[in-house]
């Protein structure tokens, strides 16, 4: 199963049933939903696809080319008040002769404890709702050099000594990511040298899939910087690893403790729409991400040395 890629127009009249529509998208304040509504009164809209990762460049795809035709001539160098006033530029696209794999081959688990990943742990509504959008804080405490508004995340983490991990949780870096539609995550072991053992990964807003895989090479062969998302998926071809999937909704926190933090290469797939045990996930409009660590100040003398910057 795959994703629709398209090519960008090159300055062809070929007409088709999949518009390249310029200055439109998530990034210019426009929500997928939004910009089907618009296009859908000229025909039954397939779907609407970022362009590229800008955000500005949205492909609308539909089912029948009159449709297409007919949006074309009706949006195109027009403002239209629907969508802000902003004046489109459309022009036609067809599919691309590539396609990235949505690779749904491997089974994705809702629960930690189902991947057989030692010092993996995953908790559900870590969070509650009103506390995922609140930016409130008490200033009445002190938590160093963290932010204050982490202090009820921080006041939780006694939760993880009920799922079997009991070591004392201090933290000191934090790390915020917010990702668009269809943008993952490089597959990756944190650095030994600059963390210590404990990393937690709290999920806002969307949600994703996380994968995991442990070479037996001890690293990834590839650069994992310069892999694309399809030979990231495509890479045991020539290679021998185990390999996980995790499920991550909203709200919810992932520790990667021990082997899992030291031996398992992580990394988000670039997926607009993730498959859950047989069910198409929509990632959301925006995902952000806390990830919380502490910072080492020593060189790291963990139990996998093969996978250790310090120990090499």
């Amino acid at each position: 199963m795959g994703l629709p890629r398209f090519k960008r127009p090159g300055g062809t009249s070929e007409s088709s049933s999949n518009l390249y529509v310029a200055n439109c998208g998530p990034a210019v304040g426009l929500t997928f939903d939004t910009i089907e509504a618009v296009f859908g009164a000229y025909g039954p809209v397939k779907g609407v696809y970022l362009a590229d990762e800008s955000g500005t460049r949205v492909i609308v795809s539909y089912h029948e080319e009159k449709s297409a035709e007919s949006a074309l001539k009706t949006l195109n160098r027009r403002a239209c008040p629907e969508l802000g006033g902003r004046s489109l530029h459309i022009q036609y696209s067809v599919h691309s002769v590539c396609q990235v794999a949505v690779d749904d081959s491997i089974p994705v688990s809702m629960a930690a404890s189902e991947l057989d990943i030692p010092g993996l742990y995953l908790i559900h509504d870590f969070i509650s709702a009103e506390e995922e959008k609140t930016r409130n804080v008490n200033t009445n405490q002190y938590l160093g050099e963290l932010p204050l508004f982490l202090s009820p995340i921080l006041e939780k983490m006694s939760l993880f000594q009920k799922l079997g991990y009991a070591e004392t949780v201090l933290l000191d870096q934090l790390t915020v990511n917010e990702y668009p539609p269809g943008v993952g995550l490089s597959p990756h072991i944190d650095t030994h040298s600059a963390f210590e053992d404990l990393i937690f990964s709290l999920s806002l807003a969307g949600p994703c899939i996380m994968e995991f895989r442990k070479y037996s090479t001890g690293v990834w062969l590839t650069s994992p910087d310069t892999l694309s998302d399809e030979e990231a998926q495509n890479s045991d071809k020539s290679s021998k690893f185990l390999r996980r999937a995790i499920y991550l909704p909203p709200r919810s926190i992932l520790l990667l403790s021990g082997e899992a933090r030291y031996a398992w290469h992580h990394y988000i797939p670039h997926h607009k729409v993730d498959v859950v045990n047989d069910t198409r996930i929509r990632r959301a409009s925006r995902r952000v991400s806390f990830t919380l660590r502490k910072i080492r100040k020593g060189p790291c003398e963990c139990e996998f040395p093969e996978y250790c910057d310090s120990q090499k």
